[in-house]
C-alpha cells in the first residue's frame, strides 16, 4: 500500500485483541472497507468491517499488528484497498495489495479500482451457454464446463486438485487466446513457490497473473485476496476484452478465513461453527463471476471438503453456485486412475442435449449407465469371482473397466514426474474413443492398453508383449 497520509481524519487505537482493532475517531466515522494505516513504521493495515457507535468503528487487520498498543494514532486513507489493474500485470506475482512478490522491479501503473465492486446487473449478462473445452477427456465428455460458469473441484487432502488446475492453466494458453489468473487462499508458500516455477518451465507465466494470499497472513488478508483476483480479472474481461480463466485454491480457505474473522469479531457461530454470514460472504464473490457480451471469466475452483463430508455446510453452499462439480476421488487414486475424477459423483448442468448436442448426450449417458452397473457388480466379483456372471454382465464389466482407463489421461505438468509426454484431447477425439468401447470394436485389446494414452488410435499401437 503505497499510499501517503496527508490526510485529517485522525483517530486513536482503543483496543487490540488478536486480528481484532477498535479505533476512535472524534470527528468523522470511516466508512466501511476504509483501509487505515497505524503502527510505528505506518506498515499495518486495517480494513473497517463494522460501526459499532457514533465514535468507534471495529477493524480487522490486513497485516500484523505486532507492537501496535492502545493510544496509537491511526489514520483513515479514505478509500477501500486499491489495486493496480492493466496488461502489465501478465507474468507477476501480487499480494492482496496489488503489490508485486516476484523481486521483480516494481510496477508503473497508474490506474487503481477497488477491490469491492458490484457485480454485472443480470441484463447485461449473456444467456447464452456455451462449453469451455479443456483438454481433459473425463471433465469435457462427463462434466463439460461452462464458458462464463463456476466449476467446482472437490476432494479431500492429496487427491490432485492443484495438479489438475496447473493443467487447466497449461492447455487455456495453448487452446485459447486467453488470461489465466491464479489465486492462492490460504496457500502453503512452498505450493506457490512451486507453481511459480512449474508456470516458468511450462512457459505459461507470461500470460498468468498470480494472487496469493498465504496461510501464514491475517485472516483478514486470505479473506479479500479473492476480491483481489476478481478486480483483475474484471478489468481483462470488460475492458481488455479477453476471455478469462480464474482458478481459485482454495474456497474453502475463504470460508475458514471468514469464520476466523466472524469467530475474532464476537459472532455467535452457527452451524458446525461457521460463521451466520457464510451464505452472503460467498455470494458476493461468487457472483461477480459470470459472462458479457465483451468477455467471459470462468471459474475453476478447488473445494477441500473436511472429513470428505459432503454435507458439509461449506461444500453445501459453494455448490449451490456452481454449474459442472468434478469430484476427485481416495478411492480411484489409490488405484491409479489419474486424474483421479469420479464419473458417477461428478456432473454438470452444461450435459444437456440442447448444449453438447444428441451424440455426447447420449455416449455421457451410456458410460454413466456402464460404470454404474459394473459398480453394483463389483460385490458379486468379490465374492463369487468374475466367472460366475453372465456373458452380458461380464461385456459390461470389460467395457467398464476399459473405460475407467480410457479416461485417465498423461498430464504436461507431471511428465518430470510419470516420464510420459503429456496430452491435450480434443473432445471430438475423446468422444470417438469412448464410442469404440462401447461397441466393443476394440474388445480384442487388453485393458492395460487403454491405460495413460490420449485418443484411442494409441490402443492400436500398443505393444501386447
Amino acid at each position: 500500500m503505497e499510499e501517503q497520509i496527508t490526510h485529517k481524519n485522525r483517530g486513536k487505537v482503543v483496543s487490540v485483541r488478536s486480528s481484532i482493532v477498535d479505533a476512535q475517531f472524534l470527528h468523522r466515522l470511516p466508512a466501511l472497507h476504509n483501509v487505515l494505516q497505524c503502527g510505528e513504521k505506518k506498515d499495518v493495515y486495517l480494513e473497517v468491517v463494522s460501526l459499532l457507535d457514533s465514535e468507534t468503528v471495529r477493524c480487522i487487520a490486513l497485516s500484523p499488528t505486532q507492537g501496535l498498543s492502545r493510544g496509537a494514532v491511526i489514520v483513515d486513507l479514505e478509500s477501500p484497498i486499491r489495486i493496480p489493474v492493466g496488461k502489465e500485470l501478465l507474468g507477476r506475482v501480487f499480494n492482496i495489495f496489488g503489490e508485486t512478490i516476484d523481486r521483480k522491479e516494481p510496477l508503473r501503473i497508474s490506474e487503481r479500482r477497488s477491490i469491492h465492486q458490484t457485480p454485472i446487473p443480470i441484463a447485461k449478462r449473456m444467456a447464452t451457454s456455451e462449453i469451455f473445452t479443456t483438454g481433459i477427456k473425463a471433465i469435457d465428455i462427463l462434466s463439460p464446463l461452462e464458458k462464463g460458469g463456476k466449476a467446482g473441484l472437490f476432494g479431500g487432502a492429496g487427491v490432485g486438485k492443484t495438479v489438475l488446475i496447473m493443467e487447466m492453466i497449461h492447455n487455456m494458453v495453448s487452446e485459447y487466446e486467453g488470461v489465466s489468473i491464479f489465486c492462492g487462499i490460504g496457500e502453503r508458500v512452498r505450493e506457490a513457490e512451486e507453481l511459480y516455477r512449474e508456470l516458468k518451465e511450462t512457459q505459461v507465466l507470461e500470460n498468468t497473473v498470480s494472487v496469493f494470499g498465504q496461510m501464514n497472513e491475517q485472516p483478514g488478508a486470505r479473506f479479500r485476496v479473492g476480491h483481489t483476483a476478481l478486480t483483475m480479472a474484471e478489468y481483462f474481461r470488460d475492458d481488455a476484452r479477453q476471455d478469462v480463466l480464474l482458478l481459485i485454491d482454495n474456497i474453502f480457505r475463504f470460508i475458514q478465513s471468514g469464520a476466523e474473522v466472524s469467530g475474532l469479531m464476537g459472532r455467535l457461530p452457527s452451524r458446525v461453527g461457521y460463521q451466520p454470514t457464510l451464505a452472503t460472504e460467498l455470494a458476493e464473490l461468487e457472483e461477480r463471476i459470470c459472462n458479457t457480451s465483451s468477455g467471459a471469466i470462468t471459474s475453476i475452483q478447488a473445494v477441500y471438503v473436511p472429513a470428505d463430508d459432503f454435507t458439509d455446510p461449506a461444500a453445501v453452499h459453494t455448490f449451490t453456485h456452481l454449474s459442472a462439480s468434478i469430484v476427485l476421488s481416495r478411492k480411484r487414486a489409490s488405484q491409479g486412475l489419474y486424474p483421479a475424477i469420479d464419473p458417477l459423483q461428478s456432473g454438470s448442468k452444461m450435459l444437456s442435449p440442447q448444449v453438447v448436442g444428441e451424440r455426447h448426450y447420449r455416449l455421457a449417458q451410456e458410460i454413466r449407465k456402464t460404470l454404474a452397473q459394473y459398480e453394483e457388480l463389483k460385490d458379486i466379483i468379490a465374492m463369487l469371482g468374475l466367472e460366475e456372471l453372465s456373458q452380458e454382465d461380464q461385456n459390461t464389466v470389460h467395457r467398464a473397466r476399459k473405460l475407467e482407463r480410457f479416461l485417465t489421461q498423461p498430464f504436461f505438468v507431471t511428465e518430470q514426474f510419470t516420464n510420459k509426454k503429456g496430452k491435450l484431447v480434443h473432445l471430438q477425439d475423446a468422444l470417438n474413443g469412448c464410442e469404440k468401447i462401447l461397441n466393443d470394436e476394440l474388445a480384442d485389446y487388453p485393458e492395460k492398453a487403454f491405460y495413460m494414452i490420449g485418443v484411442i488410435d494409441e490402443v492400436e499401437k500398443h505393444d501386447d508383449t
